[in-house]
């Protein structure tokens, strides 16, 4: 039933306070304040915690389609588990080979040593895994799916993309973080990061509703992009190149899957 769902509450609440958590976040960071990385993390939940508000003051109905989604395995396709696994991976090994063309180096093969940026006294792998669990308990589980009921899944997926990616704007500001540091080192390579997140948007959607709406498995693929960023010592101009290939593996997936994207919502 569409009226359970309230997609301008949704996004209207979710913005309003992670953009003001992650604004107090980033004045704390330039002021060498070392607590401002609970102000990011409080930023991070706010999906999850905003769509827990929603969700429990709204129908029985709504409450238990929330709950089917972490255990609804019935019918789940090994070919979808094995694109969720292989097709990030795959687009940096090809990125990276395409990258020679434009003089850069083998060496990106090679597995990082580090980490691309820090975040207070909070491991970087954990904040990768927290980022994968709490965003798509919150977007996946009603931001997105207050979307489908009222557009079908091409226009949701496209206006879904876009707000995740604005969503992330005030990182730009937070000293030592992923998207300050590249946007310090070249504006091109911040722009091209918010540019990625539209077709992995789109990517981790296919794999969702392909799940039977599984969160789980979201939170999984979200975690294999995550991780896979890292593991690698690929360059700014080899994930310009990525973003065009992920481009063109959501340009294939729509067109064999016109039905789905472009038929009734789900």
């Amino acid at each position: 039933m569409y009226g359970e769902y309230s997609a301008k509450k949704f996004y209207l609440y979710t913005f309003l306070f992670t953009f003001i958590f992650w604004m107090i976040g980033a004045y704390y960071s330039l002021e060498k304040n070392s607590n401002y990385y609970l102000f990011l993390l409080l930023g991070l939940v706010t999906p999850f915690l905003v769509s827990l508000f929603l969700i429990f003051n709204s129908s029985d109905n709504l409450k238990n389609q929330y709950k089917r989604k972490f255990f609804n395995f019935q019918g789940l396709d090994i070919k979808i588990i094995f694109i969720m696994v292989f097709i990030i991976p795959f687009t940096i090994f090809i990125s990276i080979l395409i990258s020679i063309i434009f003089g850069e180096s083998l060496s990106q093969f090679n597995i990082s040593k580090d980490f691309s940026f820090s975040v207070g006294v909070l491991p970087v792998l954990l904040l990768l895994l927290f980022a994968a669990i709490f965003e798509e308990l919150g977007w996946r589980g009603y931001g997105f799916e207050s979307l489908l009921k009222k557009y079908n899944f091409f226009y949701s997926s496209i206006i879904f993309s876009l707000l995740w990616s604005f969503w992330h704007f005030p990182l730009i500001f937070v000293d030592g973080s992923y998207q300050n540091i590249i946007f310090n080192q070249n504006i091109y390579y911040g722009l091209n990061f918010f540019i990625s997140i539209v077709p992995l948007g789109i990517i981790v959607s296919w794999i969702w509703i392909q799940s039977n709406k599984n969160i789980l498995i979201a939170i999984l693929f979200h975690f294999i992009i995550n991780i896979s960023q890292e593991l690698f010592d690929i360059t700014q101009t080899t994930k310009i190149i990525q973003t065009f290939i992920l481009f063109c593996i959501v340009c294939y997936i729509v067109y064999r899957n016109e039905k789905l994207f472009f038929g009734r919502s789900k």
